[in-house]
């Protein structure tokens, strides 16, 4: 594998390490690019790689036999795939894969950065936070799911996406969104049109435009910011914007 300098690297994790801690790393990382819909990792099965994305957004969902996936977390350049290998559990029951557009990112394989992590306090302590901010994520969904009306959960997850991407424009179909947030199609369809008639987005077929991000952000209320606001705490500046 040829070198990858740290400061040719987009993924905010990696950028934030000491220039000691990545160097622990640099050695076992390959940058790779990962299409639309690859796995991160899968179900029931040893998580043999770690993936730090360079852009894009990646989903994990739950992956119930005989039901549609449901989403409890994503994450793009501020962060990491494999969050079972940091916490000893070698795999997981659920799903990981990438979720909107494709984009580079930093594989290494898991027994190296765990290699790492035994040599370096600081690298763990920094990749733990994540994992952190992650479970803050997963209980700030399932919250959002019970509390809030579908109009407000719309607005936090295209709000979550757009934090992710370097641009206005995502690229989402109705019936992936309805997934992801387990609701009907049609649901997904008419709390869309509620959400242009505020004139904060513009919805067309496979595409979604964030017109007003603070008018969303006023949508969303309560239901969108405390992961957030926790990543700001432990690790750095991001979202909210």
């Amino acid at each position: 594998m040829s070198p990858i300098p740290q400061a040719s690297v987009a993924n905010r994790l990696l950028r934030l390490l000491s220039v000691e801690d990545y160097g622990l790393l640099e050695p076992a990382l390959d940058r790779v690019h990962m299409p639309l819909r690859t796995a991160l990792f899968e179900p029931h099965v040893p998580v043999e790689h770690v993936y730090f994305p360079e852009g894009g957004v990646s989903s994990i969902v739950t992956d119930q036999e005989g039901g549609d996936p449901v989403e409890y977390g994503l994450f793009g350049g501020e962060g990491m795939s494999g969050t079972p290998v940091l916490l000893g559990a070698g795999q997981s029951p659920h799903h990981c894969f990438v979720q909107m557009d494709g984009a580079t990112m930093l594989r290494i394989g898991s027994d190296a950065l765990l290699d790492a992590c035994r040599q370096s306090f600081s690298l763990h302590g920094l990749l733990l936070r994540f994992v952190h901010v992650l479970a803050v994520q997963s209980a700030a969904t399932a919250s959002a799911n019970a509390h809030y009306a579908l109009p407000e959960r719309l607005a936090r997850w295209l709000l979550m996406c757009h934090d992710r991407t370097e641009h206005d424009r995502l690229e989402l179909t109705h019936e992936f969104m309805a997934q992801m947030l387990a609701v009907r199609r049609s649901g997904v369809t008419v709390t869309l049109h509620t959400l242009e008639a505020t004139g904060a987005i513009r919805s067309t077929r496979g595409l979604v435009t964030i017109l007003d991000r603070q008018k969303l952000k006023d949508f969303a209320g309560e239901s969108y910011g405390t992961p957030e606001r926790e990543y700001n705490r432990l690790i750095a500046p991001f979202g909210l914007g």
